[in-house]
């Protein structure tokens, strides 16, 4: 990789955090009038059509001939639809405490799990200054006053099988780039979690004899304008962001911006919906903040990785 696109993959997960951070706002403002699937299948169908209409018009290539499809069909159970389905949830059995402090254990364990499968085995600093993120994460969290915890195992279960879900999507992206182009990743990501989502609402929409109001949500702007973001902005650019940052740069490093979300998300809340700013938000920030910047300043390209990818 050149020196002067050392930098895309860096410039990728900054985009992908703001990209995140920002999304919070748009799901809690949908969620006030739509159920969690009945979102979800909205989201990832205006992501499937925009893809499939961007795929006709030969904006971009679509070609898995030839490419074995079982690898990418995995990764698409594994990330929307087992991660979707585990944290939502997971969500609801616990805290959210609970919940943010076991998300953080995404970049833990995907740092393990890349050492075992794609033998990427992080440096000392490396190592040290992931666990700096996340504990920053687990700080901005803790601090927030919610910190007891309600000892729902399941609740706890369903979590630690988001983070499992997260985890291997990560090492199956990047394993997957050798073969398949990012937005080829993506693509199938999306028609995945589209088919999958919309076949959990209709069904509740049938049981519940309310089919006839199932595009009723789209009339309402704000509602649509929502789906727009989280649909188009935050399932087919940003992932198709996640993909190519993977596919250039080692899974552990990756994944170490996914915490960069919290602080995004922290300073969203605070300028669009007046949430309160405290001390701690500002020190576990800096220790997410210092975290990234160690994991990639100390990070070794896999040259090995590199020399086996298709072009782009």
């Amino acid at each position: 990789m050149g020196e002067k696109n050392s930098y895309l993959p860096i410039l990728a997960g900054l985009g992908t955090s703001f990209i995140f951070g920002f999304s919070f706002l748009f799901t809690k403002q949908a969620l006030d009038s739509l159920d969690v699937f009945h979102l979800l299948a909205l989201r990832f169908s205006f992501a499937a059509v925009l893809l499939t209409i961007l795929k006709l018009l030969r904006i971009i290539k679509i070609d898995f001939k030839g490419k074995r499809l079982g690898l990418l069909i995995l990764l698409g159970f594994c990330q929307p639809v087992a991660y979707f389905i585990c944290e939502t949830l997971g969500l609801e059995l616990t805290t959210s405490s609970e919940a943010g402090m076991m998300i953080a254990l995404i970049p833990v364990v995907v740092t393990i799990l890349a050492s075992i499968f794609l033998k990427e085995i992080p440096n000392r600093n490396q190592l040290l200054f992931v666990i700096i993120s996340v504990a920053g994460v687990i700080f901005i969290v803790t601090m927030k006053g919610n910190t007891e915890v309600n000892g729902n195992l399941l609740g706890i279960f369903l979590l630690l099988g988001a983070v499992f879900s997260a985890s291997f999507f990560n090492i199956i992206s990047r394993k997957s780039s050798l073969q398949f182009k990012p937005v080829e990743i993506t693509y199938i990501m999306m028609m995945m979690g589209a088919i999958i989502f919309n076949v959990i609402s209709l069904f509740s929409h049938i049981r519940d004899n309310n089919i006839n109001n199932y595009f009723a949500p789209l009339a309402n702007l704000n509602i649509l304008f929502a789906i727009f973001y989280l649909g188009i902005v935050s399932s087919v650019i940003a992932f198709f962001l996640v993909n190519f940052t993977l596919a250039k740069m080692e899974a552990s490093r990756s994944a170490v911006f996914a915490n960069l979300t919290t602080v995004i998300s922290v300073i969203a809340g605070v300028l669009l919906r007046n949430e309160p700013f405290y001390w701690f938000h500002l020190l576990g920030g800096m220790m997410i903040l210092l975290g990234v910047w160690g994991t990639n300043y100390y990070g070794q390209n896999n040259k090995a990785f590199e020399e086996n990818q298709i072009d782009y």
